[in-house]
């Protein structure tokens, strides 16, 4: 009754272009926004889930911290569906958590491409195993070393522990269970394709019953935007990216810019979703379709993309049905909110 309240875990995202930091809370059975803040990386500071220079994240997320206003010093990151390697294997039931860990220590290297002095990994048991009643399925995650010690003396540099590495499939399926509760029949049953789109890169997330169950990335993203106002209009690229946020462009950029790239946004879902049909025997439709990233923001793509596919498409916002913490700008906070999923998720482990 007495004892120490449990510490919050900061979600920080750090993705090719922004750090987005969040702290959640919970107050009446509902999660609580506590703090959160978005703040821009140099470019290539961080290139295609790779941290390439490690003092400027650092710098970056000291600056959101003390942007959020957060008080808080444990925290969550995650590594790119990419750079990391996922299984699900079977062991007896009536293995002790210690004979588990030392079979999969003896079997790792079967499942990994990597020596294992190379990498970081960690298991943990989902369940009985539907095809032997006797054993347990055990999910193995693991990763190159260099993508999560980078992770952590990023934070460490800006003077947070790291507490929680995850992976970002895995965080989107956490973020996923609130906003589920937004869609027919609470999302039972319902195949559902969660495009992440960011700066640099897309990525699928197919969702069955709130399950991950295929994730592929590819090149496209809001860069190629700023990009094509940058040449349009003869700006430089942070002339550009500044001019595209605060939405200070010349009257014809929706006609001769923004049209354009929305219609390759929809190309590229359209695209995407045409391979996961090809590569799956089991799933050949799509139920619905969700909206994240940055790129989620820009206004009328997700009818474009409705209209295109023939299946409803909404804009992501885990916030929908939170409680706002008095320090949360409501206005920033809606804005930035499809692109706080995988920040979400990670904050959600607090409550683990």
């Amino acid at each position: 009754m007495f004892g120490q309240k449990k510490s919050s875990l900061l979600g920080i995202d750090i993705s090719s272009s922004v750090v987005k930091m969040l702290e959640l809370g919970q107050a009446n059975g509902k999660y609580s926004v506590e703090a959160y803040a978005v703040e821009p990386l140099p470019l290539n500071a961080v290139v295609e889930g790779r941290i390439d220079n490690i003092e400027e994240v650092a710098a970056a997320i000291g600056r959101a911290l003390k942007k959020s206003g957060s008080k808080s010093k444990n925290a969550a990151v995650a590594v790119s569906a990419n750079s990391a390697i996922t299984k699900i294997i079977s062991f007896p039931a009536s293995l002790s958590d210690r004979e588990m860990e030392e079979q999969i220590m003896l079997e790792a290297d079967s499942y990994i491409p990597y020596p294992l002095e190379e990498v970081r990994l960690d298991f943990e048991v989902i369940g009985p195993s539907a095809a032997d009643p006797d054993a347990v399925d055990v999910l193995l995650a693991a990763s190159r070393s260099e993508n999560v010690d980078a992770r952590i003396e990023a934070l460490e540099d800006a003077g947070l522990k790291p507490k929680l590495i995850d992976v970002e499939a895995y965080t989107i399926e956490n973020a996923f269970s609130l906003i589920r509760e937004q869609m027919p029949n609470h999302g039972q049953g319902l195949t559902v394709a969660v495009f992440d789109v960011g700066a640099s890169v897309t990525t699928l997330h197919v969702l069955v019953d709130g399950k991950i169950v295929f994730t592929r990335e590819q090149t496209f993203g809001g860069r190629m935007l700023t990009e094509d106002i940058e040449r349009h209009y003869g700006m430089s690229y942070q002339e550009a990216g500044f001019a595209k946020k605060q939405n200070n462009l010349p009257e014809d950029y929706e006609e001769k810019v923004l049209e354009p790239f929305k219609r390759s946004m929809t190309t590229t879902v359209t695209r995407a979703l045409q391979f996961f049909f090809s590569a799956s025997t089991q799933y050949q439709s799509i139920d619905y379709i969700l909206l994240a990233g940055g790129c989620a923001s820009i206004q009328g793509i997700n009818a474009m993309i409705e209209e295109e596919t023939a299946t409803p498409t909404s804009v992501a916002n885990p916030f929908s049905d939170m409680i706002l913490g008095s320090k949360i700008k409501i206005q920033a906070l809606s804005n930035d909110a499809p692109s706080m999923l995988i920040a979400c998720g990670l904050a959600m482990r607090s409550f683990d």
